[in-house]
């Protein structure tokens, strides 16, 4: 492909060489670069790539795209106002703009996004349409599931995998925004048909500074939206509802809007509730419980039937709708007299929102496992802290993914949150999970937190593997 071609609809300065020159393919880190390929150089969270330019000449980089000056290099060099939304359009060109070819919904907020991105993917598959996803627990094309390493992907792979979806004939491609994409304008460029807002609380502070940095970067989706689907119960979805210019659709419980929920009854293994859309009410059954999934289920309901899909179709999809590690019922056999939980709940108001959830249908009494990831904000570890041994009868505070800090370390700084003195530190999650399992008894139910889908834990050296699931299984069977 010509490298012009490549650079269309993108403002820019043709520095030195030959914009006619043929290109064969587009890459941003300098080690991938092969002969004849272009460079981006994008700054980074830690890394700028603009360092880097020399190695990716050495490669075979026939072509630069930066932002910055650089120093006189023998390849073609383009100055683009931004190499990261050149970088966004470009891979959009270079795969023939795969996204204009289906319709495009986007999930932005810090909790629900996975559960609901799962919900319109059940129904619209329900209706009868193929159905792409991409995700914090993996990415779809159709029933075809693809290892992810990020929530949203890097532009580049992000306009790849559309390829794919489109080539499999998908139309529709449902995706989790992460907040991180849209400050790094990984989907810049990118028309949404709908999206919603889910909430907006504690979490990724480490990287966006401050709360409202955090929400102006997920306002950044509803500006490349057609229509918004806004929680406005949130305080920020209120304050997102009234931002937003283009359509718009308010869902909520406490509050008067659009689509509403009331009625609801809860129990284990999901959830029941009236419906209210304009004049009308529908009776809906949740495969999940808590309150908050019904609130995912509103969102995902008001964006299906503005897509046209008919109520009947909703309600069976929701009936089966199942979400790896999201309030997951772990398969207990051994008939013990009590339930494990598993949920990914890893945010203060995550792990508020299932432990308050349990403690509905909980007849005896309620023990949490759970820690926090290294790495990562430190100011919300003393709060969850605090919340899980609130609202649990006892805690096991343990390791969760470490990454290079001392697990020691991240569990003291959950310990400074916490008032009670109903929980045991068991460093090796392993173990921890062992202990509350040995410690139930009839009636109990153990909330495991953190991990939800992941089967691995990122240590200081290493990511080894480790499945919550076959961990109990294991337990359970050296218990009998």
């Amino acid at each position: 492909m010509k490298l012009r071609k490549i650079m269309e609809n993108i403002n820019f300065d043709l520095i030195k060489g030959d914009i006619d020159i043929d290109i064969k393919e587009i890459q941003y880190d300098s080690r991938k670069v092969k002969k004849g390929d272009v460079f981006f150089a994008i700054e980074g969270y830690q890394m700028d790539g603009h360092k880097y330019i020399q190695s990716a000449i050495n490669n075979g980089a026939v072509a630069v795209v930066c932002h910055k000056e650089i120093e006189n290099v023998d390849v073609v060099v383009i100055k683009a106002q931004d190499s990261r939304k050149a970088l966004a359009i470009s891979s959009s060109n270079y795969y023939g703009n795969p996204s204009r070819s289906m319709k495009m919904i986007g999930v932005t907020g810090t909790n629900g996004k996975t559960t609901s991105a799962f919900m319109i993917k059940a129904i619209l598959e329900q209706k009868g349409y193929k159905v792409g996803l991409i995700g914090t627990i993996a990415n779809f094309v159709g029933k075809k599931k693809i290892h992810t390493e990020r929530t949203t992907p890097e532009s580049l792979e992000l306009h790849e995998l559309f390829k794919e979806m489109v080539d499999s004939n998908v139309d529709y491609c449902v995706m989790e925004v992460s907040s991180h994409s849209l400050s790094l304008d990984r989907v810049y460029g990118i028309e949404f048909c709908e999206s919603i807002f889910t909430n907006l609380t504690q979490d990724h502070l480490d990287f966006h500074k401050t709360f409202e940095n955090y929400f102006n970067a997920k306002l950044k989706l509803f500006k490349l939206s057609k229509i918004s689907v806004i929680n406005i119960d949130d305080e920020y979805g209120e304050k997102a509802y009234n931002s937003i210019k283009n359509s718009k659709l308010s869902f909520a419980l406490n509050h008067k809007a659009d689509i509403m929920a009331s009625d609801i009854k809860m129990h284990s293994r999901g959830s029941k509730f009236t419906l209210k859309y304009k004049e009308s009410s529908f009776d809906i059954e949740l495969n999940i419980p808590g309150n908050y999934n019904v609130y995912n289920a509103l969102g995902c309901i008001a964006v299906c039937l503005n897509q046209g899909v008919e109520i009947s179709v909703i309600r069976e999809a929701l009936k089966k709708v199942q979400v790896p590690g999201r309030c997951e019922l772990v398969e207990n056999n051994h008939n013990l007299g009590f339930e494990i939980i598993l949920d990914y709940a890893h945010t203060p108001d995550g792990l508020e929102n299932i432990l308050e959830t349990v403690r509905e249908f909980t007849k005896g009494k309620l023990i949490s496992v759970y820690g926090c990831g290294g790495d990562r904000d430190k100011t919300k570890r003393p709060i969850m802290g605090r919340i899980g041994t609130n609202l649990s009868d006892f805690s096991f505070i343990t390791s969760d993914n470490p990454r290079t800090e001392d697990p020691l370390e991240i569990i003291k700084d959950v310990v400074l949150g916490i008032e009670k003195n109903n929980f045991e530190i068991i460093e090796n999650r392993r173990e921890a999970i062992k202990r509350a399992i040995e410690s139930a008894k009839t009636g109990d139910i153990i909330v495991i937190a953190g991990k939800g889908h992941e089967d691995y834990q990122i240590l200081k050296d290493k990511t080894i593997h480790f499945d919550e699931r076959e961990v109990i299984s294991e337990i359970l069977k050296e218990k009998l």
